[in-house]
């Protein structure tokens, strides 16, 4: 009977199994990527069917009547697809990760895309999560470690303030070296500091002339093109990003004296000069450094204000055994000027809220964005409002159009000052010595208050020269002049990019494969800068203070029109071919004003009394282009491209407007070959590239390269009057740069390794010069095509997953970069151009330093000496002069300063980046780049 009971049981439970296996269930989840961040807007799908929905904001789901034996797929733009077998689960988290720009893939190249694997000229690619994990304000900055070849210099550390950029080293003197910005197919004239990082998809670094001779004129220093993000084909989403972090230095300051060492060091060097300079034994000269110390720290009139050891006198504060301060010394003040005028807790924050949506024929993608960040440098800061909006409708099987556009509106507070100028705060504070207050003291040491409470700085003693340690410091405090002195500027930007499609979409249309593309594109930037300089203290107290407004506005815009055709004939013959025509203009005006004599709290200038400066001009400039291209690949193995553009300046004359620039360029898949299949288990591609091709740079500096110029500034009396102030030559054009590219892409393991090798030889000619003119024709000289230059180096990349698991994964990326400038030839009436410390001259890198070469110090007297090949001598006629002569060590300064030696240039012997990624436990996200 039990036995009985027993079968039935296991029957009934049984047939309870194949139930519940055949029957539906609910299954909920999330959706993320590798980093944890909700995927929104996902189709996640029952797998042969048409059941699915997609992710809510935080990237859940739930999913009715799905079987207990299905299969659901999981799926989003810009993410690889992924199948997750549900068996009998009602709890599914899914991760999917990133599409990776491996083979196949697309990427924005000049005037369309391209197929990394048909690609024969170098281009590195950014992609826009990889953007937005760096905490940066601008876009240039987020460039920095990212990209072999390419050196960004941040500056001098001001919020919001454009990275400088150049790709493959300096290639040019007197024209403009940085790359063309090219913002969604049309180049952009506007502030780059206008642009949100959180809205740009993708970043294309064009390097070489096969990369870049299609944008002719400007695409000779590199180009760098921003692809902002559009809507999804999915269903109405928004989403909700922001950031707090802080900000500090980098690298620590130099490690400065504190009161106690400044005074002791102080009191050491009176009486070494003492007793080494003058003979005096060591009691007498420990006695006249006591009796000099407060006149040489604290001035002639009051030296005593100025010691913060209020229980001693300067004659008695050292113990001249020792030298040091006494014990029992107690400072009232102990001033770091560094720390007072620095922030290194400077907040930043950001917002940006975005809507998108979708579907098959049209998407649109609405974003907000606000970005708020304080300056290391106290009293500066960046602040920026934008506002962009994409959308784009494919109106029916031929016409697709589109409208992009963006507002901003960015405004900063920044320190007016640079270099070794005194009211450069970062340059005076650290040599500020402790000593000093910052704020107004009694001789008690005490803070005076002024009449609202609030405490006073102190500028020391105006009429006395006596403070040897305090630089320049009569009428000067470091911190008064970031607070006391005003410098802001605020900018409105407008850009708007919209095209017009005509070619259908159907396959087995007449004209299928050929497409007429029409683009229109407009920068508009309105540039207010006000400047303010106190009144009481500083620079322009002798004027009673100095305001000045400055006015700026650039309007641009690019009209062209595209012709393309595509076709695959047999399988087997790829055709790309491509014509075009391209009008540009810029035009540019500039408004300045400034007083003197200026009212106290209104930076306005109408209250001011006496005008000082008052002077507008325009500018214009325009370019016209025609342009070709060809690509042609056979069997997916074999590519050949090339390009044709010629350009017509406004900045030449006529008879020298028109120049011609082109590029060659191919590429073999070698890993496609037949002998090489043995290797596809762990290569997945290798491609070999060579390209060459010649463009050209007209941006030399001026509009008006080519004309003589008159300066309108010197009145004739009660008459406008002038003078020649430009020699005219009509024969100046385009300076050329002939680059040559060759290198090796590979992918490895499945694409988990990838590695650009690449070599380039890039010569510079007919660069813009002044040519030196005898001093009897009133010139120094003239506007020519004179002088070459080359950069040459190689360039390395690696990016890497070494982990990929279920709950980590570990990427790693390696850049490194070597460039080697050289100067080649400038005009034929010199081999040197000296600038400062630095020289640009023939067989040398551009910028090489040459200075007087330090031999150490003299033990005896404590003297600096210098290497010398220059002593001093008589000529025939007893006059005396500096002779040439064997290398000897000296300590005088003037014969030093003759021997100059080549002490290297600023180009660094290598540059590269380090970077990982960790992402951990599917929710958490660890990088840094170095």
């Amino acid at each position: 009977m039990r036995n009985k009971i027993a079968i039935v049981l296991a029957a009934l439970l049984l047939a309870c199994m194949q139930m519940s296996a055949q029957g539906t269930i609910s299954v909920s989840g999330t959706v993320t990527d590798r980093s944890g961040l909700p995927v929104i807007g996902a189709g996640v799908f029952v797998k042969g069917t048409t059941t699915g929905v997609s992710t809510s904001l935080d990237g859940t789901f739930t999913l009715e009547g799905v079987p207990a034996d299905a299969v659901l797929e999981a799926s989003s733009i810009g993410y690889k697809s992924l199948d997750v077998a549900v068996n009998g689960r009602t709890r599914i988290d899914i991760v999917l990760d990133e599409e990776s720009l491996e083979i196949d893939d697309a990427m924005v190249v000049a005037y369309g895309t391209a197929k990394k694997e048909s690609f024969t000229g170098s281009a590195a690619v950014v992609k826009g999560g990889d953007l937005r994990k760096r905490a940066v304000g601008t876009v240039t900055k987020s460039l920095e470690g990212s990209v072999a070849g390419v050196t960004v210099t941040s500056g001098g550390g001001q919020p919001g303030e454009d990275a400088s950029v150049t790709v493959r080293g300096i290639g040019s003197i007197s024209a403009e070296y940085k790359p063309l910005y090219v913002v969604d197919g049309i180049p952009y004239d506007g502030s780059l500091s206008s642009i949100n990082p959180a809205d740009i998809e993708s970043m294309t670094v064009l390097k070489d002339a096969s990369a870049g001779a299609l944008y002719g004129a400007r695409g000779a220093n590199g180009v760098i093109i921003i692809t902002t993000r559009k809507g999804a084909e999915e269903r109405t989403s928004i989403s909700y990003k922001g950031s707090f972090g802080v900000a500090s230095r980098a690298l620590p300051p130099y490690g400065l004296l504190d009161t106690k060492e400044f005074i002791q060091m102080v009191y050491e060097s009176l009486r070494n000069g003492a007793q080494y300079g003058t003979g005096m034994d060591f009691e007498s000269a420990s006695a006249y450094a006591a009796a000099n110390l407060g006149t040489q720290i604290g001035g002639l009139k009051n030296p005593e204000y100025y010691n913060p050891y209020k229980n001693y006198t300067w004659e008695t504060l050292i113990d001249r055994n020792t030298g040091l301060v006494k014990d029992d010394a107690v400072a009232s003040w102990d001033e770091n000027w560094m720390k007072e005028i620095s922030d290194n807790r400077a907040p930043r924050t950001e917002h940006v809220l975005s809507i998108s949506g979708g579907n098959s024929r049209s998407d649109f993608l609405m974003t907000l964005g606000y970005y708020n960040e304080k300056g290391v440098l106290q009293n500066t800061d960046f602040e920026r409002y934008t506002g962009r909006i994409n959308v784009n409708t494919q109106a029916n099987d031929w016409l697709k159009t589109g409208l992009n556009a963006n507002l901003a509106h960015t405004s900063a507070d920044y320190q007016n000052f640079s270099g070794s100028s005194t009211s450069n705060v970062w340059y005076t504070a650290q040599f500020m010595g402790p000593v000093y207050p910052v704020y107004l003291k009694d001789m008690d040491g005490r803070d005076i208050l002024d009449s609202n409470g609030n405490r006073q700085y102190e500028y020391g003693d105006e009429d006395d020269n006596g403070y040897a340690n305090r630089p320049t410091a009569q009428g000067f405090n470091s911190k008064a002049e970031l607070f006391n002195n005003k410098a802001y500027y605020y900018r409105n930007a407008a850009s708007a990019r919209t095209y017009l499609t005509l070619g259908t979409v159907d396959k087995d249309a007449l004209l299928y494969g050929l497409k007429f593309s029409t683009n229109f594109g407009v920068d508009f930037n309105d540039y207010q800068r006000t400047v303010v300089n106190d009144k009481y203290h500083g620079n322009a107290a002798p004027q009673s203070g100095r305001a000045s407004k400055t006015n700026t506005r650039v309007l641009s815009y690019t009209f062209n029109q595209i012709l393309n055709y595509e076709r695959t004939f047999a399988s087997v013959h790829d055709i790309k071919l491509m014509a075009g025509h391209e009008f540009y203009r810029y035009h540019y005006d500039y408004a300045t004003g400034e007083k003197t004599s200026i009212m106290d709290g209104i930076d306005e200038l109408a209250p001011a009394v006496t005008t000082s400066d008052n002077t507008t001009h325009s500018d214009n400039y325009a370019i016209e282009s025609v342009f070709t291209r060809l690509n042609y690949g056979f069997r997916n193995r074999y590519y050949f491209d090339a390009s044709w553009r010629t350009d017509g300046s406004s900045r030449f004359h006529k008879s020298h407007q028109w120049g011609n620039f082109w590029s060659v360029g191919a590429s073999w898949r070698v890993s496609e070959e037949a002998f090489m299949q043995k290797t596809k288990d762990w290569l997945s591609n290798l491609t070999a590239k060579l390209s060459y091709g010649l463009q050209g740079n007209d941006n030399l500096g001026t509009y008006y390269a080519w004309q003589g110029l008159y300066e309108y500034t010197w009145a004739n009396g009660t008459e406008a009057g002038a003078f020649a102030s430009k020699l005219e030559n009509k024969d100046v054009t385009w300076e050329k740069n002939a680059n040559l590219n060759t290198g090796i892409d590979a992918s490895l393991f499945g694409g988990r390794l990838s590695v650009t090798l690449e070599y380039y030889n890039r010569k510079t000619t007919d660069m813009l010069l002044s040519n030196p003119l005898a001093p009897s024709t009133g010139f120094k000289g003239f506007d020519d095509n004179v002088g070459s230059m080359r950069n040459q180096g190689f360039e390395s990349s690696f990016r890497g997953t070494l982990v990929d698991s279920e709950n980590f994964r570990w990427d790693a990326s390696f850049t490194a970069s070597l460039n080697r400038n050289k100067v080649l030839e400038l005009t034929s009436s010199q081999d040197q151009i000296t600038s400062g410390n630095s020289v640009i001259e023939r067989g040398y890198p551009i910028y090489t330093f040459k200075l007087s070469k330090s031999a150490g110090v003299d033990p005896a007297t404590g003297k600096q000496l210098y290497y010398c090949y220059y002593r001093k001598g008589v000529d025939e006629k007893g006059n005396m002069i500096n002779v040439r002569c064997d290398e000897y060590v000296t300590d005088n300064v003037s014969l030093a300063s003759l021997s100059k030696y080549y002490m290297g240039s600023r180009e660094p012997l290598f540059s590269g980046s380090f970077g990982m990624n960790f992402t951990l436990f599917k929710n958490w996200d660890i990088s840094f780049l170095s």
